[in-house]
């Protein structure tokens, strides 16, 4: 794909969508933080219903770990994985009073050191909390990257290093929002909505459908 057609994907993507961001609710970076390490292999949906019970009770470190592991698991139970979640979570508190004052990290380094805590979950605090342009690829980015030939790429890491290279500047901070609901909503898995879809003259995926939805 060349420079040209990316920028034109972007434009467009950007003319309906002029100020995207994550679909997780939050009001801090900490809040931030903790909802995404709860989504991994969850929806954002049910993390928000979770995460309404539970902020308006506990959203700083201390008040986390006064619910301690147990009375974390109450309020996170409705989301797969939540026992190792819970540890990640208590533990990830306790380094952020122990090494951060409390607070949130704004480097990559920092953050990969937290317990629970991946490159992925990482560069979304990162782009998300800190306004740093960091490319969180999931499975949606990885499958539109590849698909539409925007940055494909092997494995994760791939897609993310190509998406950091190839993405013009000025669509950088919010590519990644940009393509996740693009994935999410337009450019599914199973049966993407080409027939519906802004950018489809200009997506190189050799099996268009005229799906429309």
């Amino acid at each position: 794909m060349n420079k040209q057609k990316r920028i034109e994907i972007f434009t467009r993507l950007r003319d309906a969508n002029p100020s995207p961001t994550t679909e997780l609710n939050y009001d801090s970076a900490f809040e931030l933080l903790i909802a995404v390490i709860l989504s991994a292999q969850a929806t954002d949906v049910g993390v928000n219903k979770a995460t309404a019970k539970l902020f308006p009770v506990a959203n700083t470190p201390e008040a986390i770990l006064d619910l301690g592991v147990e009375g974390l698991k109450d309020y996170i139970k409705t989301i797969g994985l939540y026992n190792s979640k819970a540890e990640n979570i208590i533990k990830t508190c306790r380094a952020l009073l122990d090494r951060h004052d409390g607070e949130v990290p704004d480097t990559r380094e920092e953050l990969e050191a937290l317990p629970g805590v991946g490159r992925k979950t990482a560069n979304v605090v990162l782009n998300t909390a800190f306004g740093q342009p960091a490319m969180a690829v999931d499975t949606h980015i990885f499958r539109v990257s590849n698909r539409t030939g925007i940055a494909p790429g092997k494995n994760v890491l791939e897609v993310e290093k190509r998406l950091m290279r190839l993405v013009p500047r000025e669509f950088l901070q919010d590519a990644h929002h940009w393509l996740i609901l693009h994935g999410r909503y337009t450019c599914t898995a199973r049966k993407p909505k080409c027939g519906s879809c802004i950018i489809e003259d200009l997506c190189e995926y050799r099996h268009k459908r005229d799906y429309i939805e």
